[in-house]
């Protein structure tokens, strides 16, 4: 069959089981795993939304296919493995869909029209969909031999947040029960701790995953300063991010209007011309 007359959802399923194809697939493809694939659906997340803040209707509809390709990339291991595979990915959110939206799906059924219920009844009817998909989840546990889920204080924060705004809830929440530093001089001396510790990972030439983890205790005990100073960390780091923008915006106009290029400069040209975008305020 013409696999340009596949549904393209299809057609994707195929493309992507080719190229994890033992014998025919792309060694790339063949070489990722679960864990090396979550980076990229962060990625693909934050370029998706991106794209949608800019109004780039092209760059929305790309970056959602991007997004898609994680989705069919994940459930194609997961069907390697053993695990599911993409059909009951889509079954499982379309029956999550249906279950909890019964006034709109009455007895579960697409073909018949939805009931007439106010905002406080569709609240309560959520409340107690909510209680009934703990209970089953709980016994869905039981049956595979699983430990029953019992939140801890911190499980509060989902996951479902930025880095640096889940590091800022964690915080928080931790504060609620008085496990907070207010003074910031405190939190200095903490961060140059971190930081010394994360030079000595360095100068002893520790494996990546211990320089990551040095690395993490700095970034959170930075995000624990932004939240006493109360700063968004969030904004912070996109200001800097603009600011970089900017300075490196002027570093390759320089070079420009002197005939040279940014490939071609050297790093003393570039950090010369830096400190002179610094020192005119941008």
């Amino acid at each position: 069959m013409n696999q340009q007359a596949l549904p393209q959802l299809q057609r994707l399923l195929m493309i992507m089981a080719r190229l994890r194809d033992p014998k025919q697939g792309c060694e790339w493809d063949l070489a990722q795993s679960v864990q090396s694939l979550a980076p990229y659906v962060v990625e693909e997340a934050y370029e998706l939304v991106d794209a949608i803040t800019r109004g780039d209707v092209l760059d929305w509809q790309e970056e959602l296919g991007d997004v898609l390709l994680q989705v069919v990339f994940q459930a194609q291991l997961a069907q390697e493995q053993g695990d599911f595979d993409f059909d009951q990915v889509a079954g499982v959110i379309a029956d999550k869909l249906i279950r909890r939206h019964p006034h709109i799906f009455p007895e579960g059924r697409l073909d018949k029209p939805r009931l007439d219920l106010s905002p406080e009844q569709v609240s309560a009817q959520w409340q107690a969909i909510k209680a009934q998909e703990k209970a089953l989840a709980q016994a869905a546990r039981l049956r595979l031999g699983l430990p029953e889920a019992k939140p801890a204080f911190l499980d509060k924060v989902g996951a479902g947040h930025a880095p640096l705004l889940r590091a800022e809830k964690l915080l928080a929440r931790a504060a609620e029960v008085g496990y907070e530093w207010t003074d910031p001089k405190a939190i200095f001396a903490k961060l140059r701790e971190e930081i010394d510790e994360l030079e000595a990972a360095v100068d002893e030439g520790l494996s990546i995953e211990a320089l990551q983890d040095e690395l993490g205790d700095v970034l959170f005990c930075a995000t624990n300063l932004a939240r006493v100073l109360k700063v968004s960390s969030e904004q912070a780091l996109l200001g800097g991010m603009e600011k970089f923008k900017r300075r490196f915006g002027f570093i390759e106009k320089k070079l420009r209007s002197e005939g040279e290029s940014l490939s071609s400069a050297s790093l003393a040209q570039m950090v010369a011309l830096w400190n002179e975008a610094k020192s005119s305020g941008l």
